[in-house]
């Protein structure tokens, strides 16, 4: 992005992610309850998420910890904490608390949660090795901080297919290495090696493999995928209505086969990174 910077997209995609929280906790759900079971998360915890956007997996880690324990759930842009707390309120979630702050300087004590996590955050991070000594610093001796990222595109139709037609009608030069993208940590044993010279012992590295499926038809998909991803929404706003269309026709045709029975079940590939505070 040219003048604008990484927060300004998030800020701008606050408004959509919002809408579809509930068709992207559908979605996420496996990646999220694997990121639980990571954690090992208990009844009574005090639990961190850290770029939670519009509240999962906040929402459903608090439904592990229940009324005893709470989550706090932060996030950089303000309009993406301002919604998951109308969400939060509308749907009666009552243990999580939210947070306007940045993952390099987080506002908490040392040595308060028993779990920190971020699902597809650290990639857009302005500096992960800062992010991850804080989330180290605020864990309590002993606890896990696990991350999710995104593996390769290749691996990734979901994503990697509208921004292969994109690229058609848009040519643009590839990020530098540890630009604040998706796939920056893609790389098997990058993120890895970061959370070990922040200081955490007993790093774990895995593929997880699930399929981002729901109730989807391939128009319902390519509106969600041309709304919440910031860098496809400001292509396809500089293009003229035709060309729009002939984009949205070539994605539909390339992303037919993941839509049997005309519902979205895409395969995807996740990298999962967890380490303990010594």
């Amino acid at each position: 992005m040219s003048q604008r910077t990484t927060l300004d997209e998030w800020r701008e995609n606050a408004e959509y992610w919002t809408r579809f929280a509930p068709v992207l906790h559908q979605m996420l759900a496996p990646l999220t309850q694997t990121l639980i079971e990571e954690l090992q998360i208990e009844e009574g915890q005090q639990v961190l998420d850290i770029a939670g956007g519009a509240g999962e997996p906040a929402f459903s880690i608090a439904s592990k910890t229940g009324p005893t324990g709470s989550v706090i759930c932060t996030d950089e842009a303000p309009e993406m904490v301002n919604g998951a707390k109308r969400l939060a309120s509308e749907s009666g979630i009552a243990n999580v608390q939210f947070k306007n702050c940045v993952a390099e300087s987080l506002p908490f004590p040392d040595d308060t949660f028993d779990a920190v996590e971020s699902r597809l955050g650290i990639m857009f991070f302005s500096d992960p090795p800062k992010a991850l000594r804080e989330m180290l610093r605020v864990a309590k001796p002993g606890a896990t901080i696990a991350l999710a990222v995104w593996h390769k595109v290749e691996f990734n139709p979901f994503c990697g297919l509208p921004s292969k037609v994109m690229a058609q009608h848009v040519p643009s030069d590839p990020p530098a290495p540890d630009a604040p993208t998706a796939y920056r940590f893609a790389e098997e044993g990058k993120l890895a090696r970061l959370l070990t010279d922040a200081g955490a012992v007993t790093v774990k590295e895995r593929l997880f493999e699930f399929r981002i499926a729901g109730d989807l038809s391939i128009s319902d998909y390519w509106n969600l995928r041309a709304t919440t991803s910031g860098t496809l929404r400001d292509q396809l706003q500089s293009l003229p209505a035709a060309e729009v269309e002939v984009i949205a026709a070539e994605v539909a045709a390339a992303v037919k086969p993941f839509f049997p029975n005309d519902r979205m079940d895409f395969p995807a590939q996740m990298v999962i990174v967890s380490g303990r505070k010594p």
